[in-house]
């Protein structure tokens, strides 16, 4: 399993980002994906999950309705569309299945 995200920087609050995360090494259409992140000083936290068949989706209380969640099978890249972004969303955000994750990408919100 490789997983390696991109997409992160610095944005403005209210501003936004598309994360991406290229996978390999397993068949990625029947996988379960998940976005999870970790903010300074604080634990990981479970952020969005996409389930294989692609139509199911699941979002924290702190995202939901501002980030988005997606995958492009026939890419095998993992996505997080995030939008209307606030400073307590800054964090290293990293994508992750079955507990692998990649390297991650900061994501900075400040004016």
């Amino acid at each position: 399993v490789q997983l390696v995200e991109s997409g992160g920087g610095l944005v403005q609050p209210g501003g936004s980002l598309r994360l991406s995360c290229a996978a390999s090494g397993f068949t990625f259409r029947s996988a379960d994906m998940s976005w999870v992140r970790q903010a300074p000083g604080k634990g990981l936290e479970w952020v969005s999950s996409i389930i294989s068949d692609s139509s199911t989706t699941y979002y924290s209380d702190s995202v939901k309705g501002r980030f988005t969640i997606s995958r492009d099978i026939a890419k095998n890249t993992l996505y997080l569309q995030m939008n209307s972004l606030k400073s307590e969303d800054t964090a290293v955000y990293y994508c992750q299945k079955d507990g692998v994750r990649g390297q991650g990408t900061q994501v900075t919100v400040s004016s």
